[in-house]
């Protein structure tokens, strides 16, 4: 019995010790290094005192000079929605010579419209969108029936269309979503591609602009299923057989033959998006132009292999509010304490101003939000670990993990190079 006993208390020992081993390891022994250092002090200096966007300009031109490389001799298309501010959106164009702009919302239309921009919208718009495009003041440096593709997705949609065509009066060039594979709508059957053709055709106010296929589930096909590589050759196969459709309809030579056509005589076949970009660079005779968005600031989600020679530019800085050693949780004081106990990564508390955006906490190191405490958009709780080194009025680095929405989130966009804010650029406007 007693060797029993000190058999089942050492094996219990055994577990416990395994148990606290396996324990997290703090991962910080400091606070901000290198260029976050830098950055807060930039922030502090200028006494920003407030959640703030940063695009850093250094990457931002180092992703533009890999876009430049990596697109080849196709034209590029700069998708809005992932960098959303005109400023913005001029700073990368003058640098690619490319005024070819892909819209997402409507309201930023205005903003976009400038005498030498080619819009296509990137997602089919509810007719009810369009209308109230035409009933805003029309710019007199942008006309849309030269400079502007709606995109359709059905041949309801392209009814739709044909009819406001016809009420408001307005010639109207029409882009067709092509299904190559993502699977979130378009068209896929020729049959159906063949019938919209003829409709555009037909209608004397609408005009056919070319097509759009979307694929950024190829690079997240797992191996199991083929891989990237296989999957990307379907979308090549399925790109090409509507292509084919429009070709053998005659509407690449019927571009220009009602009023209304855009820039050039050619059909937009575009194709990608900032995931996948770099794969049509050695593909030829189908897509004629490529969208990038995202690519140029590298939010979180982009770390992917495809995107490997980007570099990270954006960034949220917040300054801390409160700080203080240990961990409470309201109304379980003591599980707070636990958390600290098991997890050095729980051992202090901060406090920021604001949170709860699409984003990740990356300087100082070891930072997170406290599952039990929850989020929010006020004073957003963060835990660390006991040594970490950070004052209240010091900033706390997030890096979104996208950037459509979060751009809109904060007033202004502060550009900064090597330690200087250049720019202070006003992202767009819902209204």
């Amino acid at each position: 019995m007693v060797k029993r006993r000190a058999l089942l208390l050492g094996t219990t020992g055994l577990a416990a010790t395994a148990g606290w081993l396996l324990r997290p390891k703090a991962m910080t022994s400091g606070g901000h290094q290198g260029y976050f250092s830098a950055l807060n002090q930039v922030l502090r200096a200028n006494g920003e005192g407030r959640p703030t966007l940063i695009v850093d300009l250094d990457a931002l031109d180092h992703n533009i000079r890999q876009v430049a490389a990596n697109v080849g001799d196709r034209e590029l298309r700069i998708v809005a929605k992932s960098i959303p501010s005109l400023q913005l959106i001029d700073y990368v164009s003058q640098k690619l010579g490319s005024r070819k702009l892909m819209a997402f919302h409507e309201p930023f239309l205005q903003a976009m419209g400038t005498p030498d921009a080619d819009i296509l919208f990137g997602k089919p718009m509810p007719v009810d969108a369009a209308a109230r495009f035409y009933e805003r003041p029309q710019s007199a440096n942008f006309d849309p029936s030269m400079q502007l593709q709606w995109l359709i997705d059905t041949p309801e949609r392209l009814q739709q269309y044909a009819a406001l065509a016809t009420s408001k009066g307005r010639s109207m060039r029409v882009n067709i979503e092509i299904d190559v594979g993502l699977h979130r709508g378009g068209v896929s059957e020729p049959n159906m591609l063949e019938q919209m053709l003829r409709r555009i055709h037909d209608h004397p106010q609408l005009s056919f602009g070319g097509l759009m296929g979307y694929d950024p589930h190829v690079v997240k096909i797992p191996a199991a299923l083929g891989g990237p590589e296989r999957e990307f050759q379907r979308v090549q196969r399925r790109y090409q057989r509507l292509l084919a459709v429009a070709q053998g309809h005659g509407q690449d030579q019927r571009q220009g033959q009602h009023q209304g056509q855009g820039q050039g005589d050619k059909l937009t076949l575009n194709a990608a998006g900032s995931p996948t970009y770099q794969l049509w660079r050695e593909v030829d005779g189908i897509a004629n132009e490529l969208s990038v968005g995202s690519g140029f600031v590298k939010p979180l989600d982009f770390d992917i292999p495809s995107l490997a020679d980007h570099k990270p530019a954006l960034y949220i800085g917040t300054p801390v509010l409160k700080t203080w050693q240990g961990n409470r949780i309201p109304g379980a004081e003591w599980v707070g304490t636990a958390q600290g106990m098991w997890d050095p990564n729980r051992a202090r508390t901060l406090f920021v101003y604001g949170g709860y955006w699409q984003a990740q906490p990356v300087s100082p190191p070891g930072l997170s939000n406290n599952p039990l405490f929850g989020r929010s958009s006020n004073q957003e709780m963060l835990n660390g670990p006991d040594a970490l080194d950070i004052a209240v009025d010091d900033y706390v680095f997030y890096r979104p993990t996208q950037s459509e929405f979060v751009m809109l989130q904060f007033g202004e966009i502060l550009a900064v190079r090597q330690g200087v804010i250049q720019h202070r650029w006003q992202p767009f406007r819902w209204s």
